[in-house]
């Protein structure tokens, strides 16, 4: 085992603060990972806050991180030192269930072991995030980075990334397809991008007007302001797909109205309860809300890959790791365009 720097919180009342964590010695399946950028989540801000009543302290968050190989184990034939690869949500998971079998291992039936606030079945106690100098991960839970995108601004990607890519591409998103895209932030500028290099129609749902400009630029081709009614009526049952990334609870009968008969609304932002939901608008159009986590292995780099041929990434507001609690208050108020990636060279000042 060997101690690493990184920035931690010890309850949820507590600005995070530098820490030392013990990494394991890299086995024969392990790959051994310098992080040079770690996005930073809104998931984060909820597991320090123990919003999700499941945290366990101390927290070292991240799940955005991208680094550079420095050790390979014997069993590692796919990476090499030198090598920037990136590492997403997941670190472990059984491999063995049905979940797993079908590259679902967000899902699976034994418990995926997450980045942080997991159970570690190395050390023991819960797993330590990206908000730290290095990492040893399993080398089937590493990813490859292409090679044309900046490194900094693709670690958004292993979260934010694959948490909208995944549903638009299980939906099977397509050229020509209509879809609406509910909310504009760190989820919903990438579900714009995404679906705008897919060949779809692209509209921006929101309640900002202000935002149309932002999302234009982001590849939208149209812009929908959710509180004006006849704007709302002109788009009824118009949609081939919903994907909505509201991150609270909120009414979302007027946005089943805009769904075509038979088409989906996939909810990938609001971990808690809804507001009712009026039955006759799904019955009357055949209609589906869904929801969808992340995303596995197998298709976070399918994902990657796309980006690299597409160049897509995440737009970026650089941080050192010693703004991060002025940036989770940011965070708070909706005040970044669109993520916050810490540069980690900057712990070594800590």
């Amino acid at each position: 085992m060997k101690e690493v720097k990184a920035y931690a919180a010890s309850s949820k009342e507590a600005d995070l603060k530098p820490f030392d964590i013990e990494r394991r010695k890299p086995t024969p399946d392990d790959v051994k990972i310098e992080i040079h950028y770690c996005g930073v989540c809104h998931s984060d801000l909820h597991q320090v806050r123990n919003d999700w009543k499941n945290s366990v302290y101390p927290v070292v968050p991240g799940h955005e991180i991208i680094g550079e190989v420095t050790e390979i184990g014997d069993n590692v034939k796919n990476f090499k030192v030198g090598d920037m690869v990136g590492v997403g949500c997941l670190v472990d998971s059984c491999q063995e269930c049905g979940a797993c079998k079908d590259d679902l291992e967000q899902f699976c039936e034994n418990g995926a072991t997450f980045t942080y606030n997991g159970e570690d079945k190395h050390l023991g106690g819960h797993t330590f995030g990206g908000y730290s100098e290095s990492i040893v991960v399993d080398k089937e839970f590493v990813l490859k980075v292409p090679s044309n995108l900046d490194a900094k601004a693709a670690a958004p990607l292993l979260c934010a990334g694959i948490t909208t890519w995944s549903p638009l591409s299980h939906w099977g998103v397509k050229k020509g397809d209509k879809v609406g895209v509910i909310g504009l932030g760190g989820l919903g500028h990438m579900g714009v991008k995404f679906a705008h290099a897919m060949g779809a129609h692209t509209v921006m749902i929101t309640t900002s007007p202000n935002k149309s400009e932002d999302a234009k630029d982001l590849g939208a081709d149209e812009v929908l302001i959710s509180k004006d009614e006849e704007q709302m009526k002109k788009h009824a049952n118009s949609f081939d797909f919903l994907l909505n990334t509201i991150p609270v609870g909120h009414d979302m009968n007027p946005y089943v109205g805009l769904l075509k008969r038979d088409s989906t609304m996939v909810l990938v932002g609001a971990v808690e309860p809804l507001d009712s939901l009026h039955g006759g608008g799904i019955i009357t159009g055949r209609k589906r809300i869904a929801g969808s986590l992340i995303g596995g292995i197998k298709e976070t780099q399918e994902m990657l890959d796309f980006c690299g041929e597409h160049n897509v990434v995440s737009d970026i507001e650089m941080i050192n790791i010693q703004d991060i609690n002025d940036a989770y208050d940011r965070l708070q108020k909706s005040d970044v365009k669109y993520r916050f990636v810490i540069d980690m060279k900057s712990l070594k000042e800590s």
